[in-house]
């Protein structure tokens, strides 16, 4: 998704022949599905985790391409905004204790790069947004040197023709402007890839639409932003509004935004997914490939979808449907709404959670989905966002007559089960899963996760030092913690 390019202007030609190769894109994937066999095999997982690095003081580090150069390790690889790194997991068979081979691959890869840091005197922190960012660390000079992000930057701006505004509430409701997106490089994720068979690919990605708010708030790590303190999730509402190009006007018919949770439940296959991001959206890196995916077809290789695949990786759905030509190619569910952080242990039991979870559902979810319009789906999505353990969801159940909201520690409590249930049908092993929905479990019973307990230490802190002092003191108590890989529920303030 995040391959780089060879230029960053475009010509209407450029426009022309990108929109046809998606077309035959969408008609080669169409026939590629149409093969009972295609994209079968084993279900496996896999995660791109977004990193900051910062210095000794605490403040972001602009030496992303420097630690690259210096590990050399070609899973590594660069972010939007220079202080920010991405490592590609490798992907796992499920049967495979795929969830603990994870975690292990996050702690050992985490030590690599820690140490590649400190020859720069850096540190690499796991958080979804640094409580110790200024704004004069946004803006030209933040941006990493690569034509990808030159044209996209581009490509916004020109379609905002005016500033990307932001503004979130909370506590202490945050407004400002920017002239470019760098705001985007504020949050870092953990983006969960989950490969699944063609012919349960719709199901699944409802039942993953379903259940993400749940995740979502119960693996929440992202409240502040410059000292203020916004939603649990503030991911969320900032991702969207810092590459958000439309126009506001009461009066007048919206594009949907580029950052979105969708547009309605899947109905057919995933072809619809993709169909859809192309038929809504515009091309921003109208870049063809040298071989066209109908002649790879025709030459009997398995076709790239180059086109189709660059323009997927412009369009941000929360939940993002993914082909790869990979292993005689497959399709995956790219999960994005997950944070980075606070330890390899939470970040992989919200993943486990969460694919459990829409696992276990499944079996039920056409039922379900009549109990629940998708416009209360998205409504979940961002009270879960905002509020975290705090908030309260319209949650379907089957034979109801008539909503009800329930609070969402109350529909995760009596769904934990339902997890495991999930968990065990795709062949996870029993111990792993028990592990690490403990984990879920234990954060429900002492209500905290990495978004309350942040809360709550900045607040004890606020009441001796300044705002400055404290997310400083705050980020070197989180960077220990996280460091010793002890779920987040167990730390102390």
């Amino acid at each position: 998704m995040g391959i780089d390019i060879d230029k960053t202007k475009f010509e209407t030609r450029d426009y022309v022949e990108f929109e046809n190769r998606l077309e035959e894109n969408l008609s080669v994937l169409q026939e590629l599905l149409a093969d009972p066999a295609f994209g079968t095999g084993n279900s496996s997982i896999g995660a791109e985790l977004e990193l900051y690095i910062v210095g000794t003081d605490g403040n972001p580090l602009y030496a992303n391409q420097e630690i690259i150069d210096e590990l050399k390790d070609p899973q590594l690889t660069v972010e939007l905004n220079r202080y920010n790194l991405e490592y590609n997991l490798t992907p796992y068979r499920l049967a495979r204790s795929a969830f603990s081979s994870i975690e292990e691959e996050i702690v050992k890869k985490l030590r690599e790069v820690n140490a590649a840091a400190a020859i720069y005197d850096g540190r690499i922190v796991a958080i979804g947004i640094l409580p110790t960012l200024k704004r004069s660390d946004f803006g030209d000079h933040s941006v990493t040197e690569r034509k990808r992000y030159q044209a996209l930057m581009s490509q916004l701006i020109k379609r905002s023709g005016t500033q990307f505004r932001i503004d979130v509430n909370g506590e202490d409701p945050l407004k400002l402007t920017m002239e470019d997106i760098t705001f985007e490089g504020a949050n870092t994720s953990f983006q969960v890839h989950y490969r699944v068979n063609p012919i349960d690919f719709a199901d699944i990605y409802n039942a993953i639409q379903v259940v993400t708010p749940l995740a979502v708030a119960i693996g929440a790590n992202s409240p502040t932003l410059f000292g203020h303190s916004l939603w649990h999730e503030t991911r969320v509402p900032l991702f969207k509004q810092s590459i958000d190009t439309r126009h506001t006007d009461a009066y007048r018919w919206r594009n949907p935004a580029r950052v979105n949770f969708g547009q309605g439940w899947l109905r057919h296959n995933a072809v619809d997914l993709f169909r859809e991001t192309v038929r809504i959206y515009p091309a921003l890196l109208p870049i063809c490939a040298q071989h066209s995916s109908k002649q790879q077809q025709e030459d009997g290789e398995v076709p790239s979808l180059a086109e189709l695949r660059l323009h997927l990786s412009t369009v941000w759905l929360w939940n993002r449907p993914v082909y790869d030509d990979a292993e005689g190619g497959h399709l995956r569910i790219e999960m994005r709404a997950l944070p980075a952080g606070p330890t390899a242990v939470d970040m992989v039991a919200n993943a486990a959670f969460l694919i459990g979870l829409a696992e276990g559902i499944r079996p039920q979810i056409n039922e379900l989905l009549p109990a629940l319009p998708f416009h209360l789906a998205e409504y979940n999505f961002y009270r879960a966002a905002q509020h975290g353990l705090d908030a309260k969801l319209v949650w379907p159940h089957l034979g109801q007559h008539g909503y009800r909201e329930q609070t969402i520690t109350d529909i995760i409590d009596q769904l934990l089960p339902c997890a495991q249930q999930g968990l065990d049908a795709i062949g996870v092993p029993l111990e792993e899963s028990k592990r690490y929905l403990s984990v879920i479990q234990r954060r429900l019973i002492r209500k905290q996760n990495g978004a309350i307990w942040q809360q709550n230490k900045l607040s004890q802190l606020n009441q001796s030092m300044s705002t400055d002092n404290a997310s400083h003191t705050l980020l070197e108590t989180f960077i220990n913690h996280s460091n010793s890989n002890i779920p987040v529920a167990e730390w102390p303030l």
